[in-house]
């Protein structure tokens, strides 16, 4: 756990942030030695594509991908579709 002062936070800002990038470690602030806060890092996300770029699964038909395509744009029904039928 890696403990520094407000004034150090405000001196080196930038530094502290490329070191919580950098490490993947939380920093503590503290102000006349009692912690007030910590700075760390965000959660990892990924976009859409990356996420789909693992998939190995079929896609959809040309048919399939149409019919999905006007229920998103047009709202989707109260009926329940088979998407196999």
């Amino acid at each position: 756990m890696q403990v520094i002062s407000a004034t150090e936070l405000a001196r080196n800002t930038r530094d502290v942030l490329d070191q919580v990038l950098a490490q993947g470690q939380a920093v503590f602030i503290a102000r006349n030695q009692a912690v007030i806060a910590q700075i760390m890092p965000s959660p990892r996300t990924m976009t859409a594509a990356q996420a789909l770029a693992g998939l190995t699964s079929p896609m959809l038909t040309s048919i399939q991908a149409s019919a999905w395509l006007q229920d998103s744009q047009n709202g989707f029904g109260d009926g329940v579709r088979d998407p196999w039928a």
